[in-house]
C-alpha cells in the first residue's frame, strides 16, 4: 500500500484575512505549537544572537574588559557567554563603568531568558499526549449487510486510556435554498463510541443508513463535495491521571471503497495476545462489495 501524500495540518491550509497580528501575538502558543527540533533551533539561534549583540557592545567600549584582546570578536563573544550563563572563570572581568553597565544588563537578560526557556521546556515536556495511532486510511465497505465507514485506532503505549470516547463528524459544503454556500458539520452515529478501557486496537464503525449524512454518497461525489471526516478521541491516561486527546482528519482520497482492514491480532501458543502494528494500515479487497445485493 502506497502511503498517503503528506498534507498540511488541519487548519494550516487556511488563509486568514482581516485579523491584525504581530510577531509577538500569541507568542507562547506559537512556541508551544512548534516541534521539539524547531523549539531547540529557536533557542540556539536566540542564544547566539544575544551573545553576538553583547559581544559587539563590549567591542564598542574599547579596552573595557580585562585580558580581552582588543578587537577580538571571538573573545568578546565567549566573555558574553560566561556572563549570561553566570560561569565567570575569573580570567576576564569588566574594568570600566561602561563594561560594568553592559555586564549588569546582560546578567538581567540572562536571568529572564533562562527562566523563560526553562518554563517553556518544562511546559512542553510535561504536556500530556496521547500515544494514539490512527489508520492512515478509512474504508467504506459492507458490514452486517449495510454500507459502513470504518477506520482503526490503536493505543501504542503499554498502559490504558480509561473511558475513551470517539466522536466523528463530516464536514460538507451545502447550498441553502436561498443560494448561499456554507460548510456544515454533521455528527455521525457510531455502533460503539465509548470504551471503558482502550488498551490495544479499536475498529470504529459508522453504519451508513437512511439517517446518515453519508447516505447516497459515492467516491466521486465525496471528492466533488470536498467532504472531510473529522475524528476526535478523548480519555483519561491511567498512568498520568490526566486528560488526553487525539484527532485525525480523512480527506476524500484517503477513504478507500470496497476494502477491509487486515487482521492484526493473534494469540500466541503461550496464550498471550499479539498485535502487529507493522500491518496496522494494511487493507485488502472486501469479499462482499457495496454493489452486491
Amino acid at each position: 500500500m502506497v502511503p498517503p501524500t503528506p498534507r498540511p495540518r488541519f487548519g494550516d491550509d487556511v488563509v486568514r484575512l482581516g485579523v491584525k497580528r504581530t510577531p509577538f501575538t500569541d507568542l507562547y502558543f506559537k512556541v508551544m505549537h512548534r516541534s521539539w527540533s524547531e523549539l531547540l533551533g529557536i533557542i540556539v539561534a536566540a542564544f547566539v544572537l544575544v551573545n553576538a549583540l553583547f559581544a559587539s557592545l563590549y567591542l564598542l567600549g574599547g579596552d573595557c574588559v580585562t585580558n580581552l584582546e582588543r578587537g577580538s570578536f571571538s573573545g568578546a563573544f565567549f566573555f558574553s557567554i560566561e556572563t549570561v550563563s553566570t560561569i565567570g572563570y575569573g580570567t576576564m572581568a569588566p574594568k570600566t563603568l561602561y563594561a560594568s553597565v553592559v555586564v549588569a544588563i546582560e546578567a538581567l537578560v540572562g536571568l529572564l531568558s533562562f527562566a523563560v526557556v526553562a518554563g517553556l521546556t518544562f511546559a512542553k515536556f510535561a504536556r500530556p499526549r496521547a500515544r494514539v495511532m490512527f489508520s492512515n486510511r478509512a474504508v467504506i465497505t459492507r458490514y452486517q449487510g449495510k454500507p459502513a465507514l470504518m477506520f482503526r485506532v490503536a493505543n501504542t503505549r503499554i498502559n490504558e486510556v480509561v473511558e475513551a470516547n470517539i466522536r466523528i463528524a463530516v464536514l460538507k459544503h451545502e447550498v441553502a435554498t436561498e443560494g448561499h454556500t456554507m460548510r456544515r458539520l454533521h455528527e455521525l452515529q457510531l455502533l460503539r463510541k465509548t470504551t471503558p478501557i482502550f488498551y490495544l486496537s479499536w475498529t470504529v464503525i459508522h453504519q451508513i443508513d437512511e439517517d446518515s449524512p453519508l447516505y447516497g454518497i459515492d467516491a466521486e461525489t465525496m471528492r466533488e463535495g470536498h467532504l472531510l471526516v473529522i475524528v476526535t478521541l478523548t480519555g483519561l491516561d491511567s498512568t498520568l491521571a490526566s486528560q488526553v486527546h487525539a484527532r485525525q482528519v480523512y480527506h476524500p482520497d484517503e477513504v478507500l471503497w470496497d476494502r477491509v482492514f487486515v487482521d492484526i491480532l493473534s494469540t500466541l501458543p503461550t496464550g498471550q495476545l499479539q498485535i502487529d502494528y507493522s500491518r496496522f494500515h494494511e487493507t485488502r479487497a472486501a469479499s462482499v462489495t457495496l454493489s452486491d445485493a
